[in-house]
């Protein structure tokens, strides 16, 4: 986060420091490769060599892609936290492209199972900060994104029929919370959304 931050303010050719605090470096975890401790702080000498427009992807294998995706995600959770919702946005996508980028070789099913969970919980990220930016639209295309990858997921299901019942699509949003409710029975969240669904009046009495 601090070189996403701090390069585009450089001019070709110079050298710049920049001290990171732990959540623009690696994070709460740390990371093993490089070895960085737990919440270090890492201080960054870049010299600027060149600048290029629209380099293609540089393939990585699995397990790093996989280290750059929740990376970043947590990184954006940082951001939700503390308010920045585009700003999480921003890390939240930048870690679907990580985690979507080309691989130096196929993904065991393990890692490729990972893979799948990770992209599920950015987009439903994606999602609630999309929310918190007003854009609904934009919230409901995220949900239905994560449900392609994982129909049962119980989280897109609940925020996806929300959202449908919000735009009036009463009839979806009932079938889509009545799916979710399958899977959580015990979720007093769906069964209020189903209960105001129920209590609304048609669309034909409401025109």
């Amino acid at each position: 986060q601090a070189l996403e931050l701090g390069v585009p303010t450089m001019q070709l050719g110079e050298v710049s420091f920049f001290l990171a605090a732990f959540p623009y470096a690696y994070g709460r975890p740390g990371s093993r490769e490089p070895d960085v401790p737990p919440e270090a702080p890492l201080l960054f000498e870049v010299t600027l060599l060149e600048v290029r427009d629209g380099p293609d992807p540089q393939p990585l294998p699995p397990a790093v892609r996989l280290r750059l995706g929740s990376q970043r995600r947590e990184r954006g959770n940082f951001h939700f936290a503390r308010g920045d919702f585009a700003a999480a946005l921003r890390s939240y996508r930048l870690s679907l492209c990580a985690l979507d980028g080309p691989i130096t070789a196929p993904p065991g099913p393990e890692e490729e199972e990972e893979l799948q969970e990770q992209r599920v919980k950015c987009l439903n990220n994606c999602a609630a900060a999309e929310l918190k930016l007003g854009r609904t639209e934009e919230a409901l295309v995220a949900c239905e994104a994560a449900l392609r990858i994982s129909p049962d997921n119980g989280r897109a299901l609940l925020r996806r029929g929300q959202l449908l019942a919000e735009k009036g699509r009463d009839a979806e949003a009932a079938l889509v919370l009545k799916r979710a409710l399958e899977l959580d029975p015990a979720n007093k969240v769906i069964h209020t959304e189903l209960s105001r669904l129920a209590e609304r009046p048609s669309p034909a009495s409401r025109t």
